[in-house]
């Protein structure tokens, strides 16, 4: 689901567009820092850092306590996945802090939530973009040639290419300025995924997964040390602004049920060996799978996660690694600890946070074999 009031740019790009699909033209106005011909730019300049001191600072404020709740000892850095929100970072900063210097792989694989891939008609296949890099506060971001490979090796109609669709997008940037802080010569390959049956998405992530393998043994390239697929998601999103009031219009507890039913899910669909089993699991307790764009649980990465775990598992399985085994790492909310001190860097929110209006947050690794 959109964040309710995610950014001015976001507005924008409501108002300017109606029900029509939306040109490259009028997204990159919309953008909070347009893209160019050459460039990706940024759409949330609000919510996320647009400067390397913003990146700087967030980075140390978002390992100062009080630390999001965990689920035991972290596992060792060079993990083969992981799923991060994506929300702003005054409100999601400590989770990510928590789980990406787990993420040590030079190439990253960012599969995302398509908040708006019914304004671009977009269903069941994966879209990619052009761009040969992406901005970041710290320095533009190579787009990895495996992009291109992929192109050839996959069938025709199980990709499109759209560079507005990405332009429109913030679950992405999100994470890849991060990642990007941290090890200065990463690659990504960026993947939106919008909606689709789960029966499609085991095909696309089949085939994507058989493919991205063929390009990586040629390389020499191991999943977890050298290539990682990241998945962007924010849990649920509560409050009557978001049309989601399943325990009451709020308070404590409809918070306290909503943490519960989440924290089942990570322990549960998102936790041991990755299977398509697990990844049906999760799928069903967020949608209605005979009609997929209706919710049942209010996470918006409800297409982007399922997609991903059956990506993670079809590319260890042909690359001959062991299956990836899930293990939540943190867990948090907009409400649950104090926002990180960011407004006297430039940075904000115009999204509220209270007990009838709040956001959960995810932080699970993925890692080889059993741990």
């Amino acid at each position: 689901m959109v964040r309710m009031l995610t950014c001015f740019s976001c507005l924008l790009v409501s108002s300017l567009l109606g029900g029509q699909v939306p040109t490259l033209q009028e997204v990159r106005q919309a953008m909070g820092i347009p893209s160019t011909e050459t460039l990706r730019g940024q759409q949330d300049s609000l919510g996320y850092a647009s400067t390397a001191e913003q990146m700087a600072q967030v980075w140390t404020l978002a390992q100062a306590p009080p630390l999001p709740e965990a689920f035991g000892p972290l596992p060792a850095p060079g993990v083969a996945g992981a799923i991060l929100p994506h929300d702003d970072y005054l409100y999601a900063g400590r989770i990510y802090r928590r789980i990406i210097p787990l993420v040590t792989a030079k190439t990253i694989v960012l599969v995302g939530t398509f908040h708006k891939y019914r304004r671009f008609g977009a269903r069941d296949r994966i879209v990619l973009e052009a761009y040969p890099a992406w901005r970041s506060p710290d320095g533009p971001i190579p787009v990895s040639p495996l992009r291109e490979a992929l192109r050839l090796l996959l069938p025709a109609g199980e990709f499109t290419q759209g560079d507005a669709s990405h332009d429109s997008e913030h679950s992405l940037e999100a994470i890849a300025y991060w990642l990007r802080h941290q090890r200065s010569d990463l690659e990504i390959l960026p993947i939106l995924v919008p909606a689709a049956s789960f029966e499609r998405f085991q095909a696309l992530a089949s085939h994507l997964g058989s493919a991205l393998a063929v390009l990586m043994k040629g390389r020499g390239l191991r999943l977890g040390k050298d290539v990682a697929i990241v998945i962007s998601s924010d849990g649920t999103h509560y409050g009557s602004d978001f049309k989601y009031t399943p325990f009451g219009e709020g308070g404590v507890e409809a918070y306290l049920q909503t943490t519960a039913r989440d924290r089942a899910l990570l322990k549960g669909a998102l936790s041991g060996p990755i299977s398509p089993g697990k990844a049906l699991e999760f799928f069903k307790a967020c949608v209605n799978p005979e009609r997929p764009d209706e919710y049942r649980a209010t996470w918006c990465g409800r297409f982007a996660i399922p997609f991903g775990m059956l990506l993670l598992d079809s590319t260890a399985k042909a690359l001959g690694q062991p299956t990836p085994t899930g293990l939540p790492v943190a867990f948090g909310s907009s409400v649950d600890t104090p926002p990180l001190p960011v407004k006297a860097l430039g940075m904000g929110t115009l999204t509220p946070a209270n007990l009838y209006h709040f956001v959960t947050y995810p932080g699970v690794a993925f890692v080889e074999g059993k741990p």
